[in-house]
């Protein structure tokens, strides 16, 4: 396994995490493959950035703050040919519940990747999110998006 390919990887885990944070869905689009195909913790499978967005992103990011993965606890797994890569990481956030109250809101992602060519930078072809059991399904925030 490629140890370029794993640090691509993370550094792609730190600059969605930014921006999911952030509440900046527009830059989030190009991390993604206009494809891709996603589980969360709003809904069960979506088809599509324009619906992952639509039915995942601005149904969640704006209730959170101060989303990161953890990437002390990253695991990969790269192809051979280093065209399609996978991480798995747990990540962290604060949810709101209907009084405005802050709780932990951890989870897990596995996320799917590819590329045409090992030297172009990976793109999320799949994504699947969740919440860590016991964990409330819904938060009540209230951010406004960056874009």
């Amino acid at each position: 396994m490629e140890q370029p390919d794993i640090q691509a990887i993370a550094d792609w885990f730190s600059a969605w995490d930014k921006l999911v944070d952030g509440v900046d869905f527009v830059p989030a689009r190009d991390l993604f493959t206009d494809t891709v195909i996603g589980f969360g913790t709003r809904m069960d499978t979506v088809r599509g950035l324009e619906h992952l967005e639509r039915d995942q992103w601005r149904r969640v990011w704006p209730t959170i703050d101060g989303f990161r993965f953890d990437l002390s606890t990253l695991e990969c797994l790269i192809s051979p040919d280093r065209l399609q890569g996978v991480g798995i990481v747990v990540w962290h956030s604060t949810g709101y519940g209907e009084d405005g109250a802050p709780f932990d809101r951890p989870g897990r992602a596995t996320v799917v990747f590819e590329r045409a060519a090992p030297t172009d930078p990976w793109k999320a072809s799949h994504t699947h999110i969740s919440l860590n059991p016991g964990t409330p399904q819904k938060s009540h925030g209230n951010r406004s998006p960056a874009s």
